[in-house]
């Protein structure tokens, strides 16, 4: 399989970058776009359909193709992957069904393909990105590969996307299923976030809406150990302070933690919605920005997953947390620099909302403030 990577600031340095990337016979059939909702999506969608491109595609807080970030532009990775190796399937969630939705889709996956795997976008918010894998895995099995993240919405936190040829929904899912019989596909989810103080107690919960933890409002014990100021609805940049300098952290018996930070507040009793769930009665500790070893942490798990799993590829796929890039700042362009250095081959990455992935003890699960980088190749 070849893979190109494009990106531009406008529909005409797409469409520019696009017939160029063509100019030499080669002919994509898939699309995997990172596009801001600065840019005209539904433009660029047309010209990529045009072409005859099945189009998989996320809103972002930032995209990128090589280690040079971007804001307000679109990133797009181009694949001339089969027809028949691929299927592109989106479906909408607005009743929250979001684990009903997933097994609807894994269940069409599992009669096209005899192994499918998955690449996964989400739109809205309040998702349970933990739901839509769960009801993925039901179907096809505790050992599927499925990755992918939650769209952006440039930090304004106004309504997230996720699109296709001819559709596009803030409450919906898009999703590559792969033939993985016919293309491999391997991902690894790396965090870094350090806990910090004691452990404490998720006292009300259901799914990925936090009540009370010890008891007291979320919101307020979060805003309380974390020194935040101006917890208000008319913060605008209140829930990016808590994403990305004061977030929750999972604790479990085995494997690393999982990041669950607010995503989205309900105002009336001040709980939020995280990306995955939280059950109810779990242990939580809140935890801090990590130091910049976290970026070695990053590529030595992509530098592993390529001598133990995937020793070549074809193009490579990242999604990586908006909260990374707001902690680590330019030192960002570090951790995709090493990251694509470990394959060399086309790429393609977004900072998303939350990423799905394997971790540290296996498991399919849904992350935050982590980087999920899924590497393609065509057998």
């Amino acid at each position: 399989m070849k893979a190109k990577s494009i990106k531009g600031k406008s529909t005409a340095e797409i469409k520019a970058a696009l017939t160029d990337s063509r100019s030499d016979g080669f002919a994509p059939t898939l699309a995997i776009c990172f596009i801001s909702k600065a840019m005209d999506r539904n433009a660029i969608c047309e010209l990529l359909d045009q072409a005859g491109i099945s189009i998989f595609g996320c809103t972002t807080n930032g995209e990128f193709i090589d280690e040079e970030t971007e804001k307000e532009s679109a990133a797009i990775l181009l694949l001339d992957m089969k027809k028949e190796h691929f299927e592109v399937y989106f479906e909408e969630y607005p009743e929250k069904n979001y684990r009903e939705v997933a097994k609807g889709i894994a269940q069409q996956a599992s009669q096209r393909f005899k192994v499918p795997a998955f690449l996964i976008g989400t739109s809205h918010a309040a998702a349970d990105g933990e739901e839509v894998l769960q009801g993925i895995a039901e179907v096809a099995g505790p050992a599927v590969n499925a990755y992918g993240g939650a769209a952006g919405d440039d930090y304004s936190f106004t309504g997230t996307n996720v699109f296709t040829n001819g559709r596009d929904s803030g409450h919906g899912i898009v999703c590559i299923v792969l033939d993985e019989t016919k293309v491999k596909i391997k991902g690894v989810a790396t965090c870094g976030w350090k806990a910090v103080g004691t452990e404490r107690t998720v006292t009300k919960s259901e799914g990925n809406h936090v009540y009370t933890v010890d008891d007291i409002p979320v919101l307020d014990i979060t805003a309380k150990y974390g020194g935040l100021e101006n917890v208000t609805p008319e913060n605008n940049n209140l829930l990016i302070e808590i994403a990305a300098n004061f977030p929750l952290q999972l604790q479990r018996e085995k494997g690393d933690p999982l990041m669950r930070p607010g995503l989205q507040v309900d105002w009336t009793d001040r709980s939020f919605y995280t990306s995955g769930s939280v059950p109810q009665g779990s242990k939580v500790r809140f935890s801090l920005p990590p130091d910049w070893d976290v970026m070695e942490k990053v590529v030595k798990g992509v530098q592993l997953q390529k001598e133990t799993e995937m020793p070549e590829a074809d193009a490579l796929v990242v999604f990586s947390c908006a909260g990374r890039i707001l902690s680590l700042g330019p030192l960002m362009t570090k951790e995709l620099e090493g990251v694509k250095e470990v394959w060399n081959v086309p790429m393609a990455g977004m900072f998303s909302n939350a990423e799905l992935g394997r971790a540290t003890g296996g498991n399919l699960e849904m992350h935050n403030l982590t980087t999920c980088c899924v590497a393609l190749k065509e057998k």
